[in-house]
């Protein structure tokens, strides 16, 4: 259900911003690798790294995996990935 969740809000507002400082940070504050989070949310390790360094997009199936990995709230997930702008 969240996948389809997630694919319908950036249906509906066509295209969104990540904010990758904040998501830095969520990972940071999480003390957890980033090859951990990775193998948590199903995305291989490089592909998170390029990600998060803004070289490429993340799909539905990557906030998915992330929101559980990161344990975000909703909110939290919106603000990171689903944003209209970035400060």
């Amino acid at each position: 259900m969240m996948v389809n969740e997630i694919h319908t809000i950036i249906q509906r507002g066509g295209s969104h911003m990540v904010d990758l400082a904040r998501l830095n940070q969520v990972v940071k504050e999480s003390g957890m690798t980033l090859k951990s989070i990775s193998k948590k949310a199903g995305i291989p390790g490089y592909t998170l790294y390029r990600k998060m360094k803004g070289q490429g997009e993340f799909t539905a199936s990557d906030i998915v995996g992330l929101t559980r990995a990161l344990r975000l709230k909703v909110s939290e997930r919106n603000d990171i990935f689903l944003r209209d702008d970035v400060n």
